[in-house]
């Protein structure tokens, strides 16, 4: 007798695996932490397989898990391009969204696929840059929606959460207990200032060892253990590690992330899109934010510094 997969438990099973943790899945799918995990125990239950660890601190997929995950990805993007087209094809046009670089990953990915499913005839341009540079092309007209980081929101924008700032260095690495201590940054990173005050504050002194316009330039020498750097807390890429110093080194800021959106620019499309970004990096549900839970939600589109 044939067996059928549950497209819903594969989705939560999909989300689990992109957020690393059942917590943030559930807020990403506007479901209770239970529901998801049920979901997944009865996926595991019908195919008689463990498909997540979840021995660690950041849940991943057991080695069937992997192997499902292909096809999940594969089944979910066709139901997503069936139902894309046949319920929401009347939205057309482009939308540009612009995030600072550092806090694109885990959100927008994941906002991105989810709209692109539901809205297919809308094009999204994403920008990539520095929250100063961002506001100016906001400000001009360049970007419907942008995502930024600051220390406070100007009229208009709404804070979708806040995150503290912390230290990170290569894995295993000393770099950050040399003295002075060399730092590695951006020319316009708005995060700069503060830090170096907090460690004149503290009487720890330090050398810019990088002081480029290149984000790679940055990530390259903190990687090699040759300077540290600061971002904000669970944006942390896989080549740099949250360094442990034990007090060593100055307690940082708390950052605001905030969303700005073009008030001219209002319809489903739009409002969907919103909505998806306030979820992804809010942790807000659906009916916090104007999801209808009955249905489908809707999205419109286009760093630190």
């Amino acid at each position: 007798m044939p067996r059928n997969l549950d497209l819903t438990a594969l989705r939560s099973f999909v989300a689990i695996a992109d957020a690393g943790g059942v917590t943030r899945a559930a807020g990403y799918l506007n479901l209770t932490q239970s529901a998801v995990s049920m979901q997944i125990r009865r996926l595991e239950d019908g195919l008689g397989v463990a498909l997540l660890d979840r021995s660690a601190r950041k849940v991943v997929p057991t080695a069937a898990g992997e192997h499902l995950l292909s096809y999940a990805r594969r089944m979910l993007a066709l139901n997503d391009e069936v139902y894309g087209l046949l319920t929401r094809a009347r939205y057309e046009g482009d939308l540009t969204l612009g995030v600072p670089h550092d806090i694109v990953y885990p959100a927008i990915p994941q906002v991105l696929q989810r709209f692109a499913a539901e809205f297919p005839k809308v094009k999204i341009r994403l920008l990539s840059s520095f929250t100063r540079m961002l506001k100016d092309q906001f400000a001009r007209g360049e970007c419907d929606v942008i995502v930024t980081t600051e220390d406070s929101v100007d009229p208009g924008g709404e804070t979708l959460t806040e995150l503290p700032l912390v230290w990170v260095g290569a894995p295993g690495g000393v770099a950050w207990r040399q003295r002075p201590l060399p730092l590695a940054y951006e020319q316009r990173c708005i995060f700069r200032q503060g830090v170096q005050e907090r460690l004149d504050a503290a009487g720890i002194p330090w050398i810019l060892a990088v002081d480029s316009d290149n984000t790679r330039t940055v990530e390259a020498t903190v990687s090699a253990d040759l300077a540290v750097h600061t971002i904000l807390e669970g944006s942390e890429p896989r080549h740099v590690e949250r360094i442990n110093h034990g007090g060593a080194l100055p307690e940082l800021a708390r950052m605001k992330v905030n969303l700005y959106a073009a008030p001219a620019v209002r319809n489903p499309a739009m409002t969907a899109f919103t909505q998806l970004i306030r979820v992804a990096y809010g942790g807000k549900s659906a009916r916090h934010v104007g999801f209808d839970p009955a249905e489908p939600a809707p999205l419109h589109s286009a760093a630190h510094a």
